[in-house]
């Protein structure tokens, strides 16, 4: 195979192996997709990611191309999109040249969702814990308005500074804050349930998912670091709670 041809597939396979781990893939999945794609390619490859980087190489070929990655918010439809691009690939059902303007179409869409189905969302996921807790109608309503406002103060310093874990831990404050306002002044009748259910938009439950996978198939390394970054989202929030709950009370004078 010409060394241009191989170059540009190992280049491919490294576009790939960014997608994945930048939008939640654990890294398992990452080195195997790239793997099977090279092999379906015609080419021996090995590949090794980390939470920061993706090493691909072939084995007829002592160069390694390396490939930085900066992890952010997930996006597990990309992910879905390039699995299904890659079996069908390694299945034979499209050629070299479908699966490059592929993935170059995954690489450079913009997936999202509107504001107002993302606000639903949110309000919807804090509303469901409360069910367990067979709340009042009114606790409810009011934890979807909490979940939401947590949410989208969570997003919009997000959006504005660049500083890890800030967001999360201001959407707590903000959480903590109106649950135990809304307790005080006698509107709520639990602010410890209206800020468990409120905060569930919050939670790190992708990272903590991909780091027990990785743990249990031995990616130790890379599976320690997701854990650490969860549990530092997870310290955030709960600092911003205790912050906002207690703001809340020396305002208005609670106990």
């Amino acid at each position: 195979m010409p060394a241009t041809i191989q170059t540009d597939i190992i280049d491919l396979c490294g576009t790939v192996g960014k997608i994945l781990l930048e939008n939640g893939a654990e890294t398992p999945r990452v080195e195997t997709t790239v793997e099977y794609i090279g092999k379906a390619a015609g080419i021996d490859l090995s590949c090794h990611a980390t939470m920061t980087a993706i090493f691909v190489d072939s084995n007829s070929d002592p160069t390694t191309h390396l490939v930085k990655v900066r992890t952010g918010d997930f996006n597990l439809q990309k992910v879905d999109e390039i699995n299904t691009l890659s079996r069908r690939f390694t299945n034979h059902q499209i050629n070299y040249d479908q699966l490059k303007a592929g993935v170059t179409a995954i690489d450079q869409r913009v997936i999202d969702f509107s504001w107002w189905q993302k606000i639903l969302g949110a309000g919807l996921v804090s509303v469901a814990p409360m069910l367990l807790f067979q709340a009042t109608w009114s606790d409810l309503g009011l934890a979807l308005i909490v979940g939401i406002c947590g949410y989208l103060a969570t997003q919009w310093i997000g959006r504005h500074s660049q500083t890890p874990y800030i967001g999360v831990g201001v959407g707590g404050l903000v959480i903590g804050c109106l649950a135990v306002g809304l307790q005080l002044s006698g509107l709520a009748n639990s602010a410890d349930n209206i800020i468990v259910s409120a905060l569930m938009p919050l939670v790190p439950g992708v990272a903590v998912t991909n780091s027990l996978r990785e743990i249990i198939g031995k990616h130790t390394i890379s599976g320690l670091v997701r854990a650490v970054d969860a549990v530092m989202v997870a310290g955030a929030i709960g600092a911003g709670v205790i912050v906002g709950g207690a703001l809340a009370r020396l305002l208005m004078g609670g106990a």
